[in-house]
């Protein structure tokens, strides 16, 4: 009998993939959107669609959980409001889901929940695993309290795992979109210093992870979904100009950043360098651990034009 899997943030531009990589596997998925039935299945494939997760309530149960959902943090700059839109839509998605969880017949194997590096703040130069204290910021209350929205769970035997996600290449879409314009135009340059690194890791190796997460009985706690070969935001400048064969000649200064975006700035001009410490130890393997290569397989087609 094939394993079900509930899904949240199963149309975002990881969780597509990731669905349909487990059909692929013969998993059955229940994919919880807000969209309509018809975009989620064109979308992710041949999925069960829950529009309220109060659908789900007293169900007999799911064999695992994945909790991608959450509104893109660099979308809109960082106003009260926006900053309450983003937590209520990771903590306050998450905490609905677990107390749903918890009223079903049978608990699920494993939760495996989104997360990102984030979590750890600025961290400068210092090489940064699963064990690094983090720099108590922004985007630090953000992912530990996301994380910590499962406690509920943490007693009752479910296994518990949070993907602490880097900057996600990948076709068609993603932060590189954002990006390619200005380097068409020749007006790519590092941001600010430049020497700020990029948690970068490819939607492949994502999407893997998560599955690998899932299947795997000893997994367990936060895991840096990343590259092992981080890269600094210069770094990342000239790999991405040599793949769009454009010039990376026009640096934005960080004055001009942070009045454009204010705190959000911090998401372009501080870093973490990230490494992938508890999955390399475990043996996993990434697809695409070198930054160029990632890159054209993201933008395949798009250099020159």
């Amino acid at each position: 009998m094939s394993k079900r899997i509930l899904i949240t943030g199963g149309t975002g531009f990881i969780g597509h993939v990731l669905c349909r990589e487990l059909l692929t596997r013969g998993y059955e998925l229940t994919v919880f959107s807000r969209q309509p039935a018809e975009t989620v299945k064109s979308s992710c494939g041949r999925v069960e669609t829950v529009c309220d997760l109060q659908q789900l309530r007293s169900s007999p149960g799911y064999d695992a959980v994945i909790n991608l959902a959450g509104e893109g943090i660099a979308d809109k700059r960082w106003t009260e409001s926006r900053k309450q839109i983003l937590r209520d839509s990771r903590i306050g998605v998450t905490e609905s889901l677990v107390e749903i969880i918890c009223s079903w017949e049978r608990l699920p194997e494993v939760l495996i929940s989104g997360s990102a590096v984030g979590f750890y703040g600025d961290q400068g130069n210092a090489t940064v695993t699963e064990n690094t204290p983090p720099n108590d910021e922004f985007t630090h209350q953000l992912c530990r309290d996301w994380e910590n929205a499962t406690k509920p769970l943490a007693d009752t035997g479910v296994r518990l795992c949070f993907s602490r996600t880097g900057l996600v290449a990948g076709p068609g879409g993603g932060f590189l979109e954002r990006m390619i314009l200005p380097f068409k135009l020749g007006l790519g340059g590092r941001l600010g210093p430049g020497t700020q690194y990029m948690p970068w890791v490819h939607r492949d190796d994502v999407v893997q992870a998560l599955i690998w997460m899932m299947e795997t009985q000893s997994a367990k706690g936060p895991f840096n979904v990343v590259s092992p070969n981080p890269a600094t935001n210069a770094e990342f400048t000239r790999a991405l100009g040599k793949v769009l064969l454009r010039p990376t000649l026009c640096p934005v200064p960080a004055s001009i950043l942070k009045v454009a975006l204010g705190e959000m700035a911090r998401l372009l001009l501080t870093g973490q360098k990230a490494i992938p410490a508890k999955l390399t130890n475990e043996g996993f393997t990434f697809q695409y651990p070198d930054l160029e290569r990632a890159l054209s397989h993201s933008l395949a087609g798009r250099a020159g034009r």
